[in-house]
């Protein structure tokens, strides 16, 4: 074993320079450190911290000190190196602001921040004066013009591109453990809609390279970056999982993942780190701010401009619905269209929910200039700056809208702020006082205490992207800031999945079973706005009580935007407590009535995978209804097993159509009563027809090689609207309903 080299020595130095000796048993103020470390490492007092032999033979004694249970110098040795390797990874990322020094004292000043209501640990908020506006910019649930043109911009550029997942998050709210190893598991691995989280993610992208392929004929394939951290395995269980899928057909070299550092936690009342033993500091991830100087270190940045992206776009894992209709495209479309370097998509807030706003702050600078910028402020810093947490007039609404972490990003622009050597590549730095910490010490004993941890925000980088004017400006020069913000209907934008929901639990914010909730209401406006007859929607109450009226996962593909699933999908009705589960994308539905279950899998959604890569296009399983109503008992609501939102539900019945490879299925003027398995092998059609008064029959015919009955061709307009045409055979009929759902 290694003497500690001059490098690891500065670090400890560095360690007992800001008074916490009593992780290294330096001292009396142990707070959990056991006497037998506390000797070995005292004994390093006359040296100036620890030099060790070059090596320890295990002696005797100590194999009997080992079986009392009792450390020797070796084990206290590979700890201690252990711990430097911390020390390493918190001096090299906060560089910026002075290492490990200066992450205590950004800490020291933030607990007395949270404790005066001061200006804290900020460069960018250090105006003479500061003005919080609700911040102006296009609502796509209303000006449904703009939302399409600006879609359009945002399919149109696709290739310029990325996307970012800042996946750090722990989910110790959510209570995931691995069934089989009782370990505890990531956000990222939450089962659900029948696949995790990230997995959706990934879906939802797939289905927009997969729109843009059926409009310009083009491969894309967008690079994603993925923030992971030590926390619960998290980085090796993202590999794992994205390994598994074979990177969901992508390629190794489109993923991109690099690890947030984990940073001792801070208690407020005497600024010391918090410990669990010897050289064990409470350690935990250091919030999604640091994702952007992350982002640098770990040449990120460089491997976007690598695959010719110019932009990128953000979502957090534990939001599934931030893909819904326009909202991405529409946020990318216009940060690339208008040239902005830095967007919030955003929707209403409730008054007293625990997230931040959005605002446009203005400031007057202390030499007489004016900055403007759309930001985020979070809601535990509303007392200290001002912001008043009340509704606009009567009601729930709050005045400023809410932040969602769906962002735009202009890469060359947040690059350039993180790669300053100051607080600015570090944004939004805050420390949460609020909820206590608890933790176990080495002698075993639960505590509690008043502490936290320096997080940084990463929607605050638009701090540093301001503009300057030597005037005042008018709301009417708003438009050209170089931030901007959208609109959107919230269950559009962001209905998260963080924390469980206890049994006796009547509140569904931010829970797996809320969002569920969200995605069912979501299908109930999509498929009325294609004139699908459904019961009207019931009360959160009757959700929790009994279910959803009725279930519908649609894949994305077969849009993503609403107004394509229009042309796909029209007339017929859903019954209560039916399901439709569509996991296809070329889709023809003309009048069909389920009442029951209804299930349709293409095992080619949106192309086939050849040497690695899912080549979109190619392959495709096609389905076809026309007049065709469904019958069974479909899902045994009473089932005690079913979790709505995880997709496992019992059935006592359904009508399940399965399509291997390239084959269709095609049902027309039939009843189809009863539980059926319908499957087409490869290259095939099935034909289902009327037999007899209440019967039907099957027929199943080879198709041509390389070939198809029909196919959907999409081309767009000027304004960004999406005109679907039904090409091959007896496309008569889909043809004049396309025309119809305009």
């Amino acid at each position: 074993m290694r003497k500690l080299g001059d490098y690891e020595l500065y670090l400890l130095k560095c360690l007992v320079a800001i008074g916490q000796g009593h992780i290294l048993g330096l001292g009396d103020e142990g707070g959990g450190v056991a006497d037998d470390h506390r000797k070995i490492l005292n004994d390093a007092k006359s040296s100036e911290l620890i030099q060790w032999p070059l090596s320890l033979d295990v002696t005797a004694e100590l194999q009997r000190k080992r079986r009392r249970g009792e450390p020797d110098e070796r084990e206290v040795l590979l700890k201690l190196k252990s711990f430097v390797r911390v020390l390493d990874s918190l001096e090299r990322f906060y560089d910026c602001i002075g290492g490990i020094v200066g992450y205590q004292l950004a800490g020291m000043e933030l607990i007395r921040s949270s404790e005066t209501g001061e200006i804290g640990f900020s460069a960018t908020r250090s105006a003479q004066q500061s003005f919080y506006h609700v911040p102006e910019g296009k609502d796509l649930s209303k000006d449904t013009a703009f939302a399409t043109q600006a879609a359009g911009w945002g399919v149109k550029r696709l290739a310029e591109i990325g996307e970012i997942y800042p996946l750090g998050g722990a989910g110790d709210r959510l209570g995931l453990v691995d069934d089989v190893t009782g370990e505890s598991l990531p956000v990222a691995m939450l089962p659900y809609c029948g696949r995790t989280l990230l997995e959706g993610l990934i879906r939802d992208l797939q289905a927009r390279e997969f729109f843009h392929f059926k409009l310009y004929g083009s491969q894309v394939i967008t690079p994603v970056a993925i923030m992971t951290s030590a926390a619960k395995r998290n980085n090796e269980r993202v590999k794992d999982l994205l390994e598994s899928h074979r990177w969901f057909g992508r390629g190794r070299d489109n993923f991109q993942l690099f690890e947030q550092p984990l940073v001792p936690t801070i208690a407020a009342e005497n600024v010391q780190w918090v410990v669990r033993g010897p050289l064990d500091p409470m350690l935990k991830p250091g919030g999604h701010g640091v994702i952007w100087k992350l982002a640098k270190d770990s040449e990120v940045f460089k491997w976007f401009y690598d695959k010719n992206r110019k932009a990128a776009v953000v979502r957090q894992i534990s939001n599934p619905v931030a893909a819904t209709d326009v909202t991405l495209l529409a946020l990318a479309g216009v940060g690339l269209h208008q040239n902005k370097k830095f967007g919030f998509a955003s929707c209403d807030r409730k008054v007293g929910a625990a997230e931040g706003v959005n605002v446009l702050m203005e400031s007057k600078t202390e030499d007489g200039r004016w900055r403007y910028g759309t930001t985020c402020i979070e809601y535990t810093e509303f007392s200290r700056l001002g912001i008043a947490d009340v509704p606009v007039s009567t009601g729930r609404q709050e005045m400023f809208p809410a932040n969602t972490n769906v962002l735009f990003v202009d890469l060359e622009s947040v690059e350039e702020v993180a790669s300053r050597n100051d607080c600015a590549s570090l944004p939004g730095m805050i420390m949460n006082l609020k909820k206590p910490v608890t933790f176990t010490d080495s002698y075993v004993l639960l505590n509690s205490i008043r502490a936290g941890r320096i997080e940084c925000t990463m929607q605050n980088i638009a701090d540093s992207l301001q503009n300057h004017y030597q005037h005042q400006l008018t709301s009417i020069d708003h438009d050209n800031l170089d931030t901007f913000i959208i609109y959107n209907q919230r269950r559009k934008v962001t209905s998260s999945a963080k924390r469980r929901r206890k049994l006796d639990d009547q509140t569904l914010h931010q829970t797996p079973d809320g969002s569920f909730l969200d995605i069912t209401r979501n299908a109930f406006d999509l498929l009325t706005s294609c004139g699908v007859a459904i019961d009207e929607m019931e009360s959160n109450q009757c959700y929790i009580d009994t279910g959803p009226p009725f279930i519908a996962l649609l894949h994305p593909a077969i849009g993503p935007l609403w107004n394509i699933f229009r042309q796909k999908i029209y007339g017929g009705s859903i019954r209560k407590g039916s399901e439709v589960q569509l996991e296809i994308s070329e889709l023809s539905w003309t009048n069909v009535d389920v009442s029951g279950s209804l299930v349709v899998e293409a095992e080619n959604i949106m192309g086939t995978v050849k040497d690695g890569i899912l080549h979109y296009g190619e392959g495709l399983g096609r389905c076809r209804f026309h007049n065709v109503q469904v019958s069974n008992q479909g899902i045994d609501w009473k089932c005690s097993t079913n979790v709505y939102w995880q997709n496992k539900v019992s059935r006592h019945e359904s009508l399940k159509i399965i399509l291997k490879g390239c084959s269709e299925f095609d049902a027309s003027d039939v009843v189809i009563k009863g539980s059926h398995v319908f499957e087409v092998p490869d290259g095939h059609k099935m034909r289902v027809r009327p037999s007899g008064p209440t019967g039907f029959s099957c027929t199943l015919e080879r198709l041509p090689e390389s070939s198809r009955s029909w196919a959907w061709k999409y081309a767009m307009r000027e304004n960004g609207e999406v005109e679907l045409e039904m090409v091959g055979n007896s496309s008569k009929t889909p043809q004049l309903r396309a025309s119809f759902a305009r």
